[in-house]
């Protein structure tokens, strides 16, 4: 039962992976391609949560954390170009 609801997460995160894609290349300013950059990231890494599960794995769990905190810095310094106050 556990394994067929984690499959599915799998499913819908991979769908909202692709919709964010999407955004991403249709996005008509420049806003709205960091968000949709964001929610990649994010989606990513619960993937990739999900896949240290499945093969019982942590390690992957620490490649997530380090993922998370770069692309955390990153949007941060994209929102404070877009600012100007870079």
């Amino acid at each position: 039962m556990v394994n067929t609801i984690l499959t599915i997460s799998v499913v819908l995160i991979l769908l909202s992976i692709l919709l964010s894609l999407y955004r991403f290349i249709k996005g008509p300013n420049t806003a709205d391609r960091v968000i949709a950059f964001d929610v990649m990231t994010i989606a990513s890494i619960g993937l990739i949560g999900l896949i240290a599960y499945f093969d019982n794995r942590i390690v992957y769990l620490d490649v997530a954390v380090v993922y998370g905190l770069l692309s955390f810095i990153g949007v941060i310094v994209v929102a404070k170009f877009l600012e100007k106050s870079l």
